[in-house]
């Protein structure tokens, strides 16, 4: 028996290579999910957006990447040099949410220019109202650096909640309706099958702390909770008169 039973090693082993294989499924929805819409479409040149989404598409882009390779330092025992980027980790993210926030405001202006200034509004909650629960989980993520079974749950859930949008394209290709591409925005209830979708990585988790440990760990249970419940009411909070005033406020901060 003793010959096939796990030891602590290998359980500690098997963690570090389970976020590393996490995190490549991260950048494989990352980079593939954005093919047809956007990585096709610079090739060809039959892109048109707001310059900025260049910019913000290449930070989460980088923002993903810098995960797999932090993950990558851990699970090849260089912990220390894994502690070391830590800052540029949170440079990094910084940069991502000042993007989205940007990023918005020039999807918004642009969609107002043609005529879809409402349907962009109530839109932008897919990704505004989002915007504070992911840094809420990088926060909890660098409170807890020192605590790593905790501080790697919250970065999973950070990554897992971050690649609705990618997901999302994946949906626009193959579901949508003819005329889709006029340029209008979508009803923001769209955003929910990509979100549940992308909820499928934390599952996956909660699967694997549930034969590891016998239970799926609290911030999973907690953090994944708070999750679902922002991406079910968020298309709700999109459709209130209330939401439709921060967002115009939001947008008048680009004059």
């Amino acid at each position: 028996m003793n010959a096939i039973a796990p030891t602590v090693a290998d359980l500690r082993d098997e963690s570090r290579y389970f976020y590393l294989w996490m995190g490549a499924g991260y950048l494989f929805v990352a980079f593939g999910g954005f093919i047809p819409t956007y990585w096709s479409k610079v090739a060809t040149g039959a892109f048109h957006g707001p310059s900025v989404l260049h910019i913000h598409g290449m930070l989460l882009f980088s923002w993903v990447c810098f995960y797999v390779i932090q993950t990558a330092l851990v699970a090849t025992g260089r912990t220390i040099r894994h502690r070391d980027w830590g800052l540029a980790g949170i440079s990094l993210f910084t940069f991502v949410i000042c993007s989205v926030l940007v990023g918005q405001i020039a999807v918004i202006k642009a969609a107002e220019s043609q005529g879809f200034g409402d349907a962009a509004r109530r839109f932008s909650a897919v990704a505004l109202v989002a915007l504070p629960l992911m840094a809420g989980y990088f926060a909890m993520a660098i409170a807890n650096t020192r605590r790593p079974q905790i501080h790697k749950r919250w970065m999973l859930l950070l990554m897992s909640g971050m690649m609705t949008p990618a997901i999302a394209r994946v949906f626009l290709t193959l579901f949508a309706p003819p005329g889709a591409d006029s340029g209008e925005p979508p009803p923001p209830f769209v955003s929910i099958p990509p979100a549940l979708v992308a909820d499928l990585f934390i599952v996956v988790a909660v699967v694997r702390d549930w034969r590891t440990l016998g239970k799926p760990h609290p911030t999973y249970i907690y953090g994944g909770l708070i999750l679902l419940a922002q991406q079910l009411l968020t298309p709700l909070i999109a459709a209130t008169a209330f939401w439709m005033q921060i967002a115009t406020a939001f947008e008048r901060l680009a004059g």
